[in-house]
């Protein structure tokens, strides 16, 4: 197993990952929480509801929370191993600084797995649910809260406005209430000078209002005879039901996924699929153009002269064509023949050409989009590997283990290797650049800079050997 001088660096490792691990978290759920705050407040959403829609969305920063506290935590103990001379003394012994990354490395891979199932297997359904939740609060109607001198017609039918509302004692004053003309309701203007609210349950509201008269529109017999009553009263309830303002929650299992949830195993059987359906339309295009496109330049000269009356090819004269194929016709109206049926055959082919290119393209962008995706779940739990080769010796060569130095060295690497993963995505979901290059890429590039240093700090080799000369 590892030895006390690597359980000492392992140990080095916990607090500086801990912590940034959770800070890591609380900032990426603080953007969550201002980006979709609009969407939560003013619904009069459960409390559970709004916990489980925030716990699904925790797993997406799971994924980017541990690369970034494993690149942090090996800058700083490397960092301090070197800072306090515990490297030099080492290198005296003989140890070479490698044997001391390789557990962490071995961590670095165990890391890369968990986080590489935790992106394929958790993750979308975690997505799904969320996804879910999020469509079920947009279809959320606001709860019932009127404000003063503001139209509120969030109930069906009905359109309120308050004049004033007292805080103190939810009384009501000058209420005007318009009623929609319904099956079991005539249009209706109800006008009270006070008034308060009670609400027996969350489902139902009584308006209680005083001193007031209501306007109705009588419709008569014919749909153009109608008479308007006017009544007083010194005390009048309306009821409403308020059902459909509550939160609502639907399957998720019965809404269809995207690609973000879904493992990368349903997503290769979608690339399959659609790559059998882009080899069919190359088949109906074969089938297509053999039967309906025949060049006319393969009929032979015998067929093509049968076609022409003789006495009119006796008669007319023999012209010149640009096509040789077309010498052998001594007709001038069998040339133009043979020419128009040309183009309208060379017009079909491209119309089913083009049909062809449609039918293709499309699922070319979306093959582009699902592979993205694929490669997106390993390439970024890699990234847990990479972070430590290329951090170890980074720490050591800094020589500087504070959290000041390893936040400014992992802050520029991450800045670079994230713009790195989102404009790699954009490019290759428009097939400028392939999925692989794109997810692939900057990890590539981090693994051999990870590689050249730390060949640098274990060994003897220096890039500068490969072209400095003997003198």
């Amino acid at each position: 197993m590892f030895n006390s001088v690597q359980l000492h660096i392992l140990r080095k490792h916990i607090g500086p990952f801990l912590f940034c691990f959770l800070t890591m978290m609380f900032i990426l759920l603080m953007q969550f929480l201002i980006l979709h705050v609009d969407k939560l407040v003013g619904k009069g959403l459960p409390i559970f509801i709004v916990i489980e829609l925030i716990l699904t969305n925790l797993a997406y920063m799971v994924v980017l929370a541990i690369p970034v506290a494993i690149l942090v935590s090996t800058l700083m103990a490397f960092g301090q191993f070197s800072e306090w001379n515990e490297l030099t003394a080492v290198r005296a012994a003989g140890v070479n600084p490698f044997r001391l990354m390789s557990p962490v490395l071995v961590l670095g891979i165990l890391f890369f797995g968990f986080t590489a199932y935790f992106s394929n297997y958790i993750l979308p359904e975690a997505n799904h649910k969320a996804r879910s939740l999020f469509l079920d609060i947009r279809m959320q109607k606001p709860a019932f809260d009127l404000q003063p001198g503001i139209f509120y017609e969030d109930i069906d039918g009905y359109t309120f406005l308050i004049k004033e509302i007292d805080s103190e004692t939810d009384s009501l004053y000058d209420v005007r209430v318009f009623q929609d003309k319904s099956n079991d309701r005539n249009q209706a203007f109800i006008n009270a000078e006070r008034g308060w609210l009670e609400s027996p349950d969350q489902y139902t509201l009584s308006l209680f209002l005083y001193d007031g008269s209501a306007l109705r529109y009588i419709p008569g017999v014919r749909q153009v005879d109608e008479t308007l009553e006017r009544t007083y009263f010194n005390k009048y309830r309306m009821s409403f039901d308020l059902s459909d303002l509550a939160f609502s929650r639907s399957n998720p299992d019965q809404r269809s996924r995207t690609d973000r949830t879904m493992t990368a195993q349903a997503m290769l059987a979608v690339i399959d699929t659609l790559r059998s359906e882009q080899q069919n339309e190359y088949e109906k295009f074969r089938d297509r153009t053999n039967q309906t496109t025949t060049l006319p330049f393969k009929t032979e000269v015998s067929s093509a002269l049968r076609m022409m009356d003789e006495k009119v090819r006796d008669t007319l004269l023999i012209y010149d064509s640009e096509f040789i194929a077309l010498q052998h016709l001594i007709n001038p109206t069998s040339k133009v023949g043979t020419l128009n049926r040309a183009i309208h055959s060379l017009e079909n082919y491209r119309t089913e050409l083009n049909n062809l290119k449609s039918n293709t393209g499309w699922r070319d962008f979306r093959v582009a989009e699902y592979m993205v995706e694929v490669h997106k779940k390993l390439s970024i739990p890699f990234a847990c590997f990479v972070f430590v080769l290329l951090g170890a010796p980074i720490g050591m060569l800094t020589r500087k283990g504070n959290i000041g130095v390893a936040a400014l060295i992992s802050a520029g690497l991450l800045t670079v290797y994230f713009i790195a993963i989102i404009q790699g995505e954009k490019l290759a979901d428009r097939m400028i650049i392939s999925p692989f290059l794109g997810m692939w890429g900057i990890n590539i590039l981090f693994l051999i800079i990870g590689i050249i240093l730390t060949l640098q700090v274990s060994t003897s080799v220096r890039l500068s050997n490969l072209w400095s000369r003997d003198e």
